[in-house]
Formats: C-alpha cells, structure tokens, sequence
C-alpha cells in the first residue's frame, strides 16, 4: 500500500518563531501558524473557523524564518504531518501532532508583524516581497511555486 505525508497551509503566525538547537548544534524553530477558514451557514450567515496548528523547521530554514518571520507575518508552508507521544512529569500520557516544514514561501504582508506596510506599488499585493538586505538566504522554498495552473491532478 502506498503512504503519502504532505501538508501545504497558508496562514499567519500566531507568536514569534522560538528558535532553539539540538544537542548537535542543529539550529530548530517553533512556529504556530493560524489557518482561517470561512463559509456560509445553512442559513446565509458568514461563519469563520480558525485552526491553530504547530510547525517545526530545522537547519537553514530554521535560521531564515527564525530572521525573518515575526507575529502576525503571512506565510506558506509546506510539510508533512509527525506524531509525538510522551509520558510528562505526573506520569500523564501525551501526544502531539505538528507539521514538520520541508519548504516554505514568505507571501506579502498585511501590514502585520515585524516588516508592516504593504507590497511596494509595483507588484500587486499578496506577491512575495523581497528578502530585507544583507545575507541572502540559501532557503530551499524558492523553487516552489503553489499549484494554480493546468498541471494539478485532480
């Protein structure tokens, strides 16, 4: 039987990224990324859903969202899904899903977060905005484009 693991969210970051490393110096960041969903009700009525998820990076790409993301920042991300299980201190059996992020794309912001204002008025908004200037990053997200063209398989 075949598996497949792939998650692709676009949301806005619900805290700062909180990075941290690993006993063998691997750079790790934590993300948690807010997901809006909005439909109509049965009877007409505007309804809104948000879904709170976590998300980890490690390595390079953890340094880049970890410079360059902040609160509220609007963000792509694509990764797939890893369970935790764990006893905590009182014995009490927990667990956690999170998506682990392979690749992601920084989107245009809203005039939230860190970098605020809009899109320069030569791009339409929502288009990705430069990196800040400085050290470029090597992120491994540029050559990911999200699916909209004839090419999706269903």
């Amino acid at each position: 039987m075949a598996n497949y693991n792939k998650v692709i969210l676009v949301g806005n970051l619900t805290r700062d990224p909180q990075m941290s490393y690993l006993p063998s110096q691997t750079p790790v960041v934590e993300l948690g990324l807010a997901v809006n969903r909005r439909w109509k009700g049965a009877e007409g009525q505007q309804r809104d859903e948000t879904c709170f998820v976590d998300c980890r990076a490690y390595g390079r790409q953890a340094e880049t969202m970890n410079q360059y993301l902040r609160k509220g920042r609007p963000v792509l991300i694509e990764g797939r899904l890893q369970f935790s299980a764990w006893e905590d201190q009182d014995g009490k059996k927990r667990n956690k899903l999170r998506v682990v992020v392979e690749n992601f794309q920084f989107l245009g912001s809203r005039g939230q977060g860190d970098q605020g204002g809009q899109a320069p008025a030569s791009r339409p908004p929502g288009a990705e905005q430069p990196a800040p200037p400085g050290d470029e990053p090597q992120a491994p997200h540029d050559d990911f484009e999200p699916a909209g063209g004839d090419d999706i398989p269903f």
